[in-house]
């Protein structure tokens, strides 16, 4: 079987099909255009986000067996279609899962700890303990909404701390001995910070509206790990300005191009952009949250082992 890599990975994934009797190729650079040309000669792809497998390309994967997504989400295929044509998809949120729950506390740790302005201040000779007062993480109650492997990482990692943690999730009986499932009534009625895990859906596409903002009981912090386009940016700072949003960390933009490798290329930013980098109530990372030494082993290795159990 022949296998098509798209997009650069950790070296272990190449060799690691090779080893298991695949033909591999690479292709980091053409156009899709002209990978679609040749798509037919491949039983199986293997990408991250470098672009939409969609159903024009589809169709001329002929003989496609299997397509391997290095990450969590499959957005970027048309799965539907996909499926009808009877190929296998393989993702690999197990990869880094850990990661992310990772990045997620740090993140909320330094926000709730003026970290990065304090740092600020202090370089340009800034000396400021008052302004500078922190906020304790124990006593707070945790809301997450998407509660699957990012979810359950990230509550995992909270069990250190004297925190209530609420999940919300449209898949029944997916709470644990780190998280209470509960009605997204009840967790916007408790929660003082708000996590996403979830993917990109129709479902939760645009989710994170003023309208859902207002329906929760009391002023929260915001975390964003998962994907941008679950936000309406306007809608958030709106919320961040009034005070109805305490504070914000956006690993994740809704202006990412679908690649994640870049945002946008418009000469004037948009307004709402313009206030996320100029405000201290937020903290931003460049879709990272996911991205460490180790989760680039563990993504490929996940990879590997998922086409072994399929095709080996």
């Amino acid at each position: 079987m022949k296998v098509l890599l798209l997009d650069t990975n950790h070296e272990i994934l190449k060799t690691g099909l090779e080893n298991l009797g695949f033909l591999c190729d690479e292709d980091y650079t053409s156009r899709k255009e002209t990978v679609e040309e040749k798509i037919a000669g491949y039983d199986g792809i293997i990408i991250r986000s470098r672009f939409t497998l969609d159903k024009t390309f589809l169709d001329k994967a002929k003989n496609l067996k299997f397509i391997g997504r290095v990450g969590a989400g499959l957005e970027n295929i048309d799965c539907d279609n996909a499926k009808s044509k009877g190929i296998e998809l393989i993702s690999a949120p197990e990869g880094n899962r850990n990661a992310v729950g990772e990045h997620a506390l740090g993140l909320l740790l330094s926000l709730f700890n003026k970290l990065n302005k304090a740092d600020r201040e202090i370089r340009h000779g800034k000396w400021l303990r008052e302004e500078n007062r922190g906020v304790e993480l124990d006593g707070k109650t945790l809301g997450l909404i998407g509660y699957g492997n990012t979810g359950k990482a990230f509550a995992k990692k909270l069990r250190g701390f004297d925190v209530e943690v609420l999940c919300y999730d449209i898949k029944p009986e997916v709470g644990d001995e780190n998280c209470r499932q509960t009605t997204l009534e009840e967790l916007q009625g408790k929660a003082d910070v708000l996590s996403l895990h979830t993917p990109q859906t129709e479902l939760t596409i645009n989710m994170v509206n003023t309208d859902f903002i207002n329906a929760f009981k009391k002023p929260f912090w915001f975390i964003n790990t998962a994907r941008g386009k679950s936000v309406v940016t306007s809608d958030l700072v709106i919320a961040l300005r009034s005070g109805k949003i305490l504070g914000a960390v956006l690993d994740v933009l809704e202006y990412e191009k679908a690649s994640f490798e870049n945002l946008f290329n418009a000469d004037k930013l948009p307004q709402a952009f313009e206030y996320l980098i100029n405000s201290d109530k937020v903290l931003l990372s460049p879709h990272v949250a996911g991205w460490t030494t180790e989760s680039k082993r563990k993504l490929a290795q996940t990879i590997v082992d998922k086409v072994k159990a399929k095709f080996c």
